[in-house]
């Protein structure tokens, strides 16, 4: 078994976060400028085997798509096209950004780390990841 990419698209910032090889557990892996998110994964992806990437879906509180899902839609299409064989997901990630600054909070970090957005991000990432799992383990 390979492991599972969660990745939280931003404009300007991408969070990644990915699984163990058993996929049990999500933990944070990066955070880095969207225009580098494919060398990355490319990178990753030469060491390790993944099986699917989980994209955030933003969702507005009545459901309906975010206004970055149009840029989110182009991406995976650039994705595919890049990772042929790798499965992409979608997973609602909705409330993600506050449940990771709360996180932050919880955890005790001081104001300058709470304020690092790629920090967010990246928990954010994560947070996407752990409920994706946790998801798919109650469908079982």
């Amino acid at each position: 078994m390979g492991n599972l990419i969660a990745i939280d698209y931003g404009t300007k910032r991408t969070g990644l976060a990915h699984t163990d090889s058993g996929q049990i557990i999500a933990s944070g892996l990066t955070s880095l400028a969207t225009d580098r998110v494919l060398n990355y994964l490319k990178e990753y992806c030469k060491t390790q085997t993944v099986d699917a990437f989980v994209i955030g879906e933003p969702r507005q509180k009545d459901g309906t798509s975010s206004a970055i899902e149009t840029e989110i839609l182009a991406f995976i299409s650039t994705l595919k096209k890049v990772f042929p064989a790798i499965l992409v997901e979608r997973y609602d990630e909705r409330f993600t950004s506050k449940i990771a600054f709360q996180t932050m909070l919880d955890a005790g970090l001081k104001q300058k780390k709470r304020r690092d957005k790629g920090l967010v991000d990246q928990i954010s990432a994560t947070l996407i990841l752990q409920s994706y799992l946790d998801f798919k383990a109650h469908q079982l």
